[in-house]
């Protein structure tokens, strides 16, 4: 599976967990840390653990275990490490707090419109 391939995978996962705001950024050429980062807004803790297990299962069942998992026990933020593909879960105050979106500023903004249901449309950020 190639490394967009995991990040459309996980954007799946979230998006069928009501994730919220949800971004994929390439940052190969950008960094050596991935090829992608998934960022993704969860409205309580108890939303950002179920869609932390909804990525992760995903993954496994393809076969995808994460190198390094962090942050479960504050509520407010998670990362899932998969190499070539990092997943952030924020809560709201998190997520600005963090500011990955404006970090990762010059990073390429992916199209997962195609990926998202309920008809979300993808507007870039």
């Amino acid at each position: 599976m190639t490394p967009k391939e995991m990040a459309l995978l996980l954007v799946r996962a979230l998006d069928s967990k009501k994730g919220q705001d949800i971004l994929l950024l390439e940052t190969d050429g950008l960094t050596t840390l991935s090829d992608y980062f998934v960022l993704c807004t969860g409205t309580s803790a108890p939303q950002l653990k179920a869609l932390a297990d909804a990525a992760e299962k995903s993954m496994k069942d393809n076969g995808i275990l994460p190198h390094h998992v962090e942050g479960h026990r504050g509520g407010t933020w998670i990362l899932q490490d998969y190499g070539d593909v990092v997943l952030h879960l924020f809560s709201p105050e998190a997520r600005e707090f963090y500011d990955l979106d404006r970090m990762w500023q010059d990073a390429k903004k992916v199209d997962v419109s195609d990926v998202l249901t309920g008809g979300k449309k993808w507007i870039p950020q």
